[in-house]
């Protein structure tokens, strides 16, 4: 399952995902029990595959942020949320070298951290190279009609 099924609802702990529409929201249902909840359209709703981290160069995408977390983990759950503030700050530092510290406040980490495990221990992150395979056949196609 994409991040774009995945959603941070605010006022709610943990992680949804998008089960139906409704004629004034949505249902979603939690990762962590599995109870699905209505979500009317004035709750403040993230999708997952459009949240960014701040970094002093760009905007890195979560998902990316979420592969460096996943392959430094091998796979495996990482350092707990709850950690001191030191701790997590020290952790993201080295999977996202390159965060603002001015704009990326350990609360933010703490969720990211957080969601990582989560997705973790429901199997729901897959980074397959399908994405740069595909970019490769299009550069080469556009490659070989530009030379004929």
């Amino acid at each position: 399952m994409g991040l774009d099924k995945i959603l941070s609802i605010s006022g709610k702990p943990g992680l949804f995902e998008l089960v139906a529409k409704t004629r004034n929201g949505f249902i979603a249902k939690s990762l962590i029990d599995g109870k699905k909840i209505p979500v009317n359209i004035q709750n403040n709703v993230s999708m997952l595959s459009e949240i960014a981290i701040y970094t002093y160069t760009e905007e890195v995408p979560l998902k990316d942020v979420l592969k460096r977390m996943h392959e430094q983990a091998e796979g495996k759950q990482t350092i707990d949320h709850k950690s001191s503030k030191t701790e997590l700050e020290s952790y993201f530092s080295d999977i996202l070298p390159e965060y603002d510290e001015d704009r990326v406040y350990a609360s933010d980490i703490k969720k990211v951290v957080q969601w990582y495990n989560i997705l973790v221990s429901q199997n729901l992150l897959e980074f397959t190279e399908e994405t740069d395979e595909t970019n490769s056949e299009v550069n080469e196609a556009e490659t070989n009609s530009a030379n004929n």
